[in-house]
């Protein structure tokens, strides 16, 4: 079916199968884009597979399993869907380009839902590109993916929920060898307690007994975990084989076959930024996230983003913003009274608040470290262009002011992953070297190919 739709939506994971269910539901000509083989996103990677194999439900969890709800519900709406296709260029006036099967072709939308979701936090250690290195959702992508679990010496670093999380998880999958490192500062417990009272509200207190849960069950299978840790260094020459760090009691140093990074996630800017959207810098989940209204409507009028990629919220409340989203053009079609849409959106508002009341605890006691956001002089920073910290320093100090400077200095940000993986940290030094606030330092400039 081609033509002009009412609208693309952009992502399938739980914030775009909410918004595609609802637009299509409410009579909206809806077209879903992702280019995984199935839908579910990352959160919900490969929940209709698995829901099959009992051993794996078990190993992933009940949230988990939740995503199956979300995918019925988008497959027996009317919404056409389109998986292993990429949406390679997106303009501002609602044009999608985009290549499957080795063919291109040009789509045209009234109103669009950017619901490309999250990215984990780069994590700029020193050793951090060696073999053997990876990052804890890699690993719990191909948990869900194909049901592999890690082998070896394991090693998890970093900070958030997802960290013990995916350790309860190696564990549940017969995973023996494993230690943690928590990077989160001692010292962060006290200013997150001022958030304690709200955290406790809605569903803040579920997500809180949640957490206590995994850690709990943690220290009944004996998981060795060092806390305060910093300074983590992943040694090796041709592979990663030890971690060493500090902690309160000096500096230790563990062998390992395999050390997974996460210090977080935060939005997926790369498609916003692309069309123009405009951004904020925001202090309490340190990153850039896109200005929305409400409705999550951008600057740009009917460009919407929906879930994680307008500012972490999580998963069950990732679905509600697609749902707001999917509201606002449905009224603009006129497929809805301003009476639906102002009942409608209370529900959803409602629903996502409560999920709500548990992030600015979650964001102030995870904070990340500095030694993560600005890096040490030989840490590698651009991973494409093997690009250092040091170097990106030594322009600023010849008079580089911004990270698009910095990429015609340094091709940093111009290799494969287009400035995906050091855009954060380039920026995070610019600022900090010239005394600018990130708003004023920026963000590289995104292009299509």
């Amino acid at each position: 079916m081609n033509g002009l739709w009412d609208a693309i939506v952009i992502g399938a994971g739980p914030a775009g199968m909410t918004a595609a269910a609802t637009l299509s539901e409410g009579g909206a000509r809806t077209l879903v884009i992702d280019e995984q083989p199935a839908p579910g996103g990352q959160i919900y990677r490969a929940v209709e597979r698995n829901t099959d194999s009992a051993r794996l439900s078990a190993v992933l969890g009940s949230d988990y399993a939740d995503g199956a709800a979300l995918t019925a519900r988008m497959r027996a709406s009317a919404a056409e869907l389109r998986f292993n296709t990429s949406a390679w260029r997106i303009d501002a006036d609602g044009t999608v380009w985009t290549k499957a099967d080795g063919k291109v072709e040009q789509l045209q939308a009234k109103a669009l839902v950017i619901a490309s979701g999250a990215m984990e936090r780069p994590v700029p250690v020193p050793g951090w590109t060696l073999p053997g290195v990876l990052t804890v959702g890699a690993l719990q992508i191909m948990l869900k993916d194909a049901g592999l679990r890690p082998s070896g010496r394991l090693v998890l670093a970093g900070c958030g929920p997802l960290v013990y999380l995916f350790a309860a998880q190696c564990l549940e999958a017969g995973v023996s060898d494993l230690v943690l490192l928590d990077t989160a500062k001692r010292t962060n417990l006290i200013p997150a307690l001022r958030h304690l009272p709200k955290a406790v509200c809605g569903h803040g207190l579920g997500y809180l007994w949640k957490g206590l849960g995994l850690m709990a069950a943690l220290h009944r299978r004996g998981v060795k975990i060092y806390r305060g840790v910093s300074k983590l260094r992943i040694e090796g020459a041709e592979r990663a084989v030890a971690a060493s760090f500090r902690t309160r009691t000096g500096t230790i140093r563990i062998d390992l076959d395999l050390v997974a990074l996460h210090e977080g996630v935060i939005p997926s800017q790369q498609i916003a930024r692309s069309i123009g959207c405009a951004h904020r810098w925001d202090e309490e989940q340190q990153c850039f996230l896109p200005i929305l209204d409400p409705m999550r409507e951008t600057s740009i009028p009917g460009v919407f983003i929906a879930g994680d990629g307008g500012g972490i919220v999580g998963a069950t409340a990732s679905a509600h913003t697609g749902a707001l989203c999917a509201l606002a053009i449905l009224k603009g079609l006129d497929k809805i009274s301003d009476t639906e849409l102002e009942s409608r959106k209370a529900v959803a508002q409602q629903a996502l608040d409560a999920h709500l009341t548990i992030r600015p605890f979650l964001d102030r006691l995870y904070r990340p470290r500095n030694e993560v956001l600005v890096p040490a002089d030989d840490v590698v920073v651009c991973r494409c262009e093997a690009i250092r910290a040091g170097a990106i320093r030594d322009i600023v100090r010849r008079g580089c002011l911004g990270p698009n400077q910095a990429k015609a200095f340094l091709r940093c940000g111009m290799g494969p992953c287009q400035g995906r993986m050091c855009g954060p940290t380039v920026s995070a030094i610019v600022a900090h070297e010239t005394g600018q606030t990130p708003d004023a330092t920026g963000y590289y400039r995104i292009r299509p190919p």
